[in-house]
């Protein structure tokens, strides 16, 4: 459902110079856009994996900006979105399954011994967790507008619960025509370029069934795995982060500040953003992102 009192842009069509590819996965190809190679040094390469219902494209306003200070960035689809394949066994999307696919993503990314860091937003930012329980090896994680377990309640999971049976018996193309339908009340929705609703409709239609029943039960029942988390990022010694928009209407920003003191992680805050700074306010959230990841990276003396 789109936040009411915001006025949506295109952002997930937003122009870059990155490209269309595709990376190895358990069920088929990882559909994933790479951002140009920076002019200079790399710097390392950040992986950005999105929520429930979303896609690589959410990260489109980022890619530039990550190109420009030296990063590669590379955003995919999960298993079962927009145009990843995936499986008909819905326990297959639940976190600690995705976070294994995302794991061999990182191993992946890193096989040339590169610096490798993890962004999850919000269901994302559960599967970058199970990917630091499977034992990806990063050198920084960063969660965006995700919290410490299942989602709080509130409108979101209200429409996950109502939204379960349709899309169980009928499928994403009837769930997405009910869900139009509600939206078309609100004036933000009303304003919304007819491009991007085509966009949202076109990648929610070709997203698994399963893998959206999937990822819905677990933003319902998910436990707080923050304690767990908090130890293999210790063990490790890997940077953390925690990011949210200022008017986050999902997981609760004090329930957010909360799991940053859990992990011992910097926590910011994006003005002018909600549930997706990067769409949102792609340039505030890289003012956050960027001096943070450099200062992980930077050689100690």
């Amino acid at each position: 459902m789109t936040e009411t009192g915001r006025l949506p842009n295109a952002a997930q069509l937003a122009e870059h110079n990155g490209t269309r590819t595709d990376l190895p996965g358990p069920y088929g190809p990882i559909a994933a856009l790479a951002g140009a190679e920076p002019s200079g040094a790399v710097a390392g390469t950040v992986l950005l994996v999105p929520g429930y219902t979303g896609s690589k494209e959410d990260f489109a306003p980022l890619l530039d900006g990550c190109t420009a200070s030296g990063f590669k960035a590379v955003a995919v689809d999960l298993p079962g979105q927009h145009e990843s394949p995936g499986p008909d066994d819905e326990s297959a999307y639940l976190p600690s399954a995705l976070g294994r696919v995302v794991a061999d993503l990182v191993a992946h990314l890193g096989a040339d011994g590169s610096p490798v860091l993890l962004l999850g937003h919000s269901f994302g930012g559960l599967v970058v967790r199970g990917a630091v329980l499977a034992g990806a090896q990063i050198a920084g994680l960063t969660l965006l507008g995700s919290g410490p377990g299942r989602l709080s309640e509130g409108v979101r999971r209200d429409a996950l619960e109502t939204g379960e049976p349709l899309l169980r018996t009928e499928g994403p193309e009837a769930a997405y025509a009910v869900r139009e339908r509600v939206n078309e009340r609100f004036p933000a929705w009303q304003a919304t370029p007819v491009e991007l609703k085509k966009f949202l409709r076109r990648r929610f239609v070709a997203s698994s069934a399963s893998g959206l029943l999937g990822m819905a039960h677990a933003l319902r029942t998910e436990p707080d795995l923050v304690d767990e988390l908090a130890r293999a990022l210790n063990e490790s010694d890997i940077a953390r982060l925690v990011v949210a928009g200022e008017r986050d209407d999902a997981w609760s920003i004090p329930a957010q500040r909360e799991m940053a003191d859990r992990l011992n992680a910097e926590f910011a805050l994006v003005e002018n953003a909600a549930h997706s700074p990067n769409t949102e306010n792609p340039q505030a959230l890289l003012n956050i992102l960027i001096p943070t990841w450099r200062s992980w990276l930077s050689p100690t003396s």
